[in-house]
C-alpha cells in the first residue's frame, strides 16, 4: 500500500485486513466469550467505562457504536440496562461473530455491515449515546470528517462517550513489558503508517496479511474535529491507564505518561 494513497483506498485496505484477521480472532476468543456472554452480568467494561455511562445514565437510553468489532461492549451496555442498542462495523467476519454472542447473551441487539462513513441515513438522529472505544480513531485517515459523520447519528441532546489510547502513544514503539521505550514517530506526523504485520494483537500469527494504514490524530485535532463537528465538549480527561493490546513497555516505564483518555461531546439540543 502507498503511503499517500486515497482516503477511500485506505479505508478499502483496512476494511480487508480487518475481514482477514475476523476468523482468527474468533478462533482465540469465540468460545469462551459464547459461554462468558450467557451468564448473567457479562460486561468487558472497566471501572471507567462503566461509571462514566452509567453517569450519562445509560440506563434506558439508545446506544450506537461506530467500529464495534464483535459487539462485546454493546453487550455490556445491555447489562447496564441500555434499551435499543446498534453495532456498525465494516467487517463481516466480526458482524457475524456480534450476532452470534448477542444470540448466546439472550439481548436484542442490531449489527449492521458498514464502512463508518456509510451508514444509512435510516439510523441518524436515532441515538443518545454513541460509543467510540479503544483503537477505532486511528483508522481514520480524516478526523473531521469522521465526526462530521458520527455526529448525524445523534438524537438532539445526544452524547459521543469516546474512551481512547492516547495520541501520545502513537510516538513510541510498542514492546513487552521487559523491553524499553522507543521513540519511533513524531507526533505532528500526518503521513499515514503502513504495517504489513497483520492484525492478530491477541497471538501475534503470521499469515498473508494485507498492509494496514494507521494515522496518527494529535489531541488538539480530536477535540477540535468535535467542535468543528458542531458538539460541545463536556468532559475531557487524560488517565495513567493501560487500555491498549500494545505498549506494555510504556505501563512498565513508569515515567508517568498518559495512556488514554475520556471524552464527552454532547450534540445541543433543538430549540
Amino acid at each position: 500500500m502507498k503511503k499517500h494513497a486515497s482516503d477511500h483506498e485506505y479505508i478499502r485496505t483496512n476494511l480487508t485486513a480487518w475481514e482477514e484477521v475476523a476468523p482468527i480472532h474468533a478462533r482465540h476468543n469465540q468460545s469462551a466469550l459464547l459461554e462468558r456472554v450467557s451468564k448473567p452480568g457479562f460486561s468487558v467494561l472497566d471501572d471507567t467505562a462503566t461509571a462514566q455511562l452509567n453517569d450519562l445514565g445509560v440506563k434506558g437510553k439508545s446506544v450506537a457504536q461506530v467500529c464495534c468489532n464483535n459487539g462485546i461492549e454493546l453487550l455490556s451496555c445491555k447489562t447496564l440496562g441500555a434499551a435499543r442498542c446498534v453495532g456498525f462495523e465494516g467487517a463481516q467476519g466480526f458482524v457475524d461473530q456480534g450476532i452470534e454472542l448477542a444470540n448466546a447473551s439472550g439481548h436484542e441487539v442490531e449489527f449492521v455491515c458498514c464502512e463508518a462513513h456509510a451508514i444509512p441515513s435510516d439510523y441518524h438522529s436515532s441515538f443518545d449515546i454513541v460509543l467510540i472505544t479503544i483503537g477505532v480513531l486511528s483508522w481514520m485517515p480524516d478526523i473531521d470528517r469522521f465526526f462530521a459523520e458520527i455526529e448525524k447519528l445523534l438524537a438532539p441532546g445526544g452524547v459521543i462517550f469516546i474512551y481512547e489510547h492516547h495520541s501520545i502513544l502513537q510516538m513510541l514503539e510498542p514492546g513487552k513489558a521487559d523491553e524499553p521505550l522507543k521513540w519511533e514517530l513524531s507526533y505532528f506526523r500526518e503521513e499515514a503508517y503502513i504495517d504489513e504485520n497483520g492484525l492478530d494483537y491477541y497471538g501475534g500469527a503470521s499469515y498473508g496479511a494485507t498492509p494496514n494504514a494507521s494515522f496518527s490524530h494529535k489531541m488538539s485535532d480530536i477535540v477540535m474535529g468535535c467542535i468543528n463537528s458542531g458538539l460541545t465538549l463536556e468532559y475531557f480527561e487524560e488517565l495513567p491507564k493501560h487500555i491498549s493490546n500494545t505498549w506494555w513497555n510504556v505501563e512498565h516505564s513508569g515515567i508517568g505518561l498518559p495512556m488514554s483518555f475520556v471524552m464527552v461531546v454532547r450534540k445541543t439540543k433543538t430549540k
